[in-house]
């Protein structure tokens, strides 16, 4: 299995560069370079539904962020 090369990596500070979070900055959280996106800490927040569990009896509506493009992001120092 080759590995695919990308400009960033996780834990990295990156800017958006491009697209409606242009501006914001984060730090990467995950790099899925298969699929060509990254996880920013901050940047795309999404609202999820999760059902109770073992583990949170309460369930409920929970916030996570969102994967953006790989290319809508630069590297920042």
């Amino acid at each position: 299995m080759s590995r695919i090369k990308t400009h960033v990596k996780k834990g990295d500070e990156v800017e958006v560069i491009t697209g409606n979070h242009k501006g914001r900055r984060g730090t990467v959280l995950l790099v899925n370079a298969v699929k060509g996106r990254v996880v920013v800490e901050g940047v795309r927040p999404i609202k999820k539904a999760t059902k109770p569990t073992e583990a949170d009896s309460a369930g409920g509506i929970r916030t996570i962020d969102g994967p953006i493009h790989i290319s809508n992001v630069k590297k920042v120092g």
